[in-house]
């Protein structure tokens, strides 16, 4: 039985052999000589036939899916609305092709090492230079457009459409931030579960969202390969049982404020959403299948469907373990100095983590005067610190609030990479305006020339980014455990959701660890002193269940100094690993997730506030002890 969690450590010598070489199968069936013809249904399916997406060219574009024979998506409206055109009204099909890919991913620090990459493919071209591409996996569907125009376009809007065909029951989180706009916002929240027909009308959700269908079907709904383009949030759509895309406009004027002036708020949209080249490719709208809960658990779609990785030397992005300071409020004890922000503090969390062998520490905030960047306190000696460190082989990270790293990005990722800093937790952007998602790519790709990782808080969920540049290895966009500070939030729910929905888009930097745990009788939230609500090994679990490349401690030393074997755990949890298997799952119930790093499973297993009993198949694990 587990009360709240149950852990499980598994270990084999040898457990699996991957390919050593990727193998790629290409099937052309190219449909030319279909020049100005409309009217015209295309039918495309899963490599394993049980997902069919139908897409019908006539005065406009639809598409729909069913899964097993059942409606998915019923027909849905496609189009892209250009300054001076719409693509997709009257289109003038002039040429269709279809491929089967069958090929393997080589995944950096990822949940797995080799990711089967198996779909196929649908290439719609239209006159005016424009085109659709469809994929199907066993996992799910996804489009986008294209574009092949010699000068720059003007996006105005982007008509997105998920129409079902009842009134199914959804997972949403709302975007409550009115202060300056709708779209400014932390892209953290709790999930309401509600009928399609009770989404509010008028405001907008953020992705990703998980629909419930007959028979125990999910449907969750996202976005991939996000650049240089606003991200999509959702609102209730005009037909009846429907979801649609929303989009913020370009920021024409901003002004500095919010949380101690690190932040850049929108005071004036334009009327459209981006200005970008006119020969691209746009994001992926996705919506990934599921019969079972736990196939969510273990889902690649979005990994996939990211754009290939463009840093090619990535032997010095190693991701690990952080010692974290500010979730603790620096409250060592037993010491012979004033705990805080200053360098004896930062020492002694260096002495933890090489005596508990973690493999970075983070100076938070308050390292750096406020609203700056290339300036320390007074208290702080941060070459001391980073050669204090180094010598014990600890990563030093600094955090970074949105505003001042913009304003100094070059000078501050040369300043900091010279000195020996490994990577950037970067803090308060809570916009996915297209300005805003051209800063993470800037970013990205300057701290990979500096060899600097990055962490990216206050951000947007994850849509492949960390696949395109390895060195961004993790994101928020979730409501962590850094809200126990100040809210109330049923947590042991929550958490029993997010891996089934949030953890479809990438990596979370949920933050886990806490040593101080409460039932629901006696949680408080206290900002000094947090507590968990839960049990210890429900925080244990966690290391394992959460996708996290880069995961903090967020206890302080002193705690996990007084629970020994705690610590002794979490030490020992890999952050990347070699194979990943969903074992079990309800959304909002329960989750167990099995992952192998070399010859040693780990198995970690979260419940809401119900106990519960649960049996795992394990014969995954029985498979390797025979093929040794």
């Amino acid at each position: 039985m587990i009360s709240t969690s149950n852990i499980f450590r598994l270990s084999a010598s040898t457990v699996t052999n991957f390919l050593k070489y990727s193998f790629i199968t290409v099937f052309f069936a190219v449909s030319s000589n279909l020049f100005a013809q409309q009217g015209k249904n295309f039918t495309l399916l899963s490599p394993d036939s049980e997902i069919e997406v139908k897409v019908d060219v006539d005065d406009s574009i639809t598409w729909a899916v069913t899964n097993r024979s059942q409606q998915v998506i019923s027909s849905s409206a496609i189009a892209l609305q250009l300054k001076d055109e719409v693509l997709g009204v009257n289109p003038k099909l002039i040429n269709s092709e279809k491929k089967e890919i069958n090929t393997t991913i080589e995944a950096i620090n990822y949940k797995k090492d080799v990711v089967e990459d198996k779909y196929n493919e649908l290439t719609l071209k239209f006159r005016s230079n424009y085109g659709l591409i469809f994929r199907v996996y066993n996992s799910g569907v996804a489009y986008r457009f294209t574009t092949s125009r010699k000068k720059n376009i003007t996006v105005v809007s982007e008509e997105v459409n998920f129409n079902f065909s009842g009134d199914h029951m959804v997972y949403i989180p709302y975007a409550n931030n009115p202060e300056y706009d709708v779209y400014q916002i932390s892209f953290e929240n709790n999930y309401q579960h509600i009928p399609l027909s009770e989404v509010v009308k008028d405001t907008v959700a953020f992705a990703p969202v998980l629909v419930e269908l007959p028979n125990g079907m999910k449907a969750a709904i996202t976005e991939a390969d996000l650049e240089s383009y606003p991200g999509m949030f959702l609102k209730a759509g005009k037909k009846r049982n429907s979801l649609t895309g929303e989009f913020a406009g370009y920021p024409l004027e901003e002004e500095q404020g919010g949380h101690n002036g690190l932040q850049s708020f929108v005071t004036k949209r334009a009327d459209y959403i981006a200005k970008t080249s006119g020969k691209r490719k746009f994001p992926w709208r996705v919506v990934i299948i599921s019969d079972e809960d736990k196939e969510l658990l273990n889902n690649d779609m979005i990994y996939k469907l990211a754009a290939a990785p463009r840093i090619d030397d990535t032997s010095w992005i190693e991701p690990g373990k952080v010692a974290w300071d500010w979730w603790n409020d620096w409250n060592i004890s037993g010491v012979d100095f004033r705990a805080g922000i200053n360098t004896e503090t930062y020492k002694y969390y260096t002495d933890f983590a090489a005596e508990q062998n973690i493999e970075n520490i983070l100076l938070d905030e308050g390292w750096a005067p406020k609203g700056e960047i290339l300036n320390t306190i007074p208290e702080i000696d941060l070459k001391e610190i980073i050669e204090y460190a180094g010598n014990k082989d600890v990563g030093v990270w600094l955090w970074s609030g949105y505003l001042p790293l913009a304003q100094n990005m070059d000078k501050a990722l040369a300043t900091y990479s010279e000195m020996g800093v490994k990577g950037l937790k970067v803090d308060f952007m809570n916009r996915d305006d297209q300005k805003m998602v051209d800063f993470y790519y800037n970013l990205a790709e300057k701290a990979a020339d500096h060899k600097l990782m990055l962490d990216f808080h206050g951000s947007y969920k994850p849509t492949g980014l960390q696949r395109t540049y390895p060195n961004v290895v993790n994101f928020e966009g979730v409501r962590g455990l850094e809200n126990a500070k100040w809210s109330e939030t049923d947590f042991p729910l929550y958490d029993t959701r997010i891996p089934f929905i949030r953890m479809l888009a990438g990596p979370m930097d949920y933050t886990p660890g806490a040593m101080k745990n409460a039932n629901k009788a006696n949680f408080r939230a206290v900002h000094s002193a947090p507590m968990s609500q839960g049990t210890r090994v429900h925080q244990l679990a966690l290391y394992v269940l959460y996708e996290a490349p880069f995961n903090m401690l967020a206890d302080n030393p002193t705690n996990y100094k007084k629970e020994s074997e705690s610590m002794e755990f979490i030490a020992s949890v890999p952050t990347t690993f070699d194979e990943t298997v969903a074992l079990d799952g309800r959304v909002g119930e329960y989750a167990a997730i099995g992952r192998r790093k070399g010859d040693i499973w780990y198995i970690g297993a979260i419940t809401n506030w119900d106990a519960r009993d649960l049996e795992l198949d394990l014969s995954f694990y029985q498979r390797e002890i025979m093929r040794r």
